[in-house]
């Protein structure tokens, strides 16, 4: 199976939280309500495939009792309290929907929720 990142709208560089290293970035302005759907790979949490990802813990988005890999941009969504954008279920579909306006060159960031806090340990600011 082929995943592919095809959504234009964004780009990465280095991110503008001190060693975060990469971030992802908005190559537009995006308006209240703009979505990304986040591509990746569907597991069960506390399964054999969960175990055996757990280099990508950071990454995984909750889906009740799945988790969702992200393999495309949203992986590169950094942790900020202040997030400019929500997770957002759509039957077997996750969005990362934009909460404000989010200007051209400006930093995507998404707020943790506690389970993935305390799970895959400390965050940035």
């Amino acid at each position: 199976m082929t995943m592919m990142e095809t959504d234009q709208r964004f780009y990465v560089r280095r991110s503008t939280i001190p060693e975060a290293g990469e971030g992802l970035f908005a190559a537009v302005s995006l308006v209240q309500g703009d979505r990304l759907r986040v591509v990746g790979v569907l597991i069960a949490a506390n399964s054999v495939s969960d175990r055996c990802t757990r280099y990508a813990d950071p990454y995984k988005v909750r889906m009740g009792e799945r988790l969702l890999i992200p393999t495309g941009w949203c992986a590169m969504v950094n942790h900020r309290e202040d997030a400019n954008v929500e997770k957002v279920i759509e039957g077997e579909d996750v969005y990362l929907e934009v909460l404000r306006p989010i200007a051209k060159d400006e930093e995507v960031f998404f707020r943790y929720h506690e389970y993935a806090k305390n799970r895959f340990g400390p965050l940035q600011p």
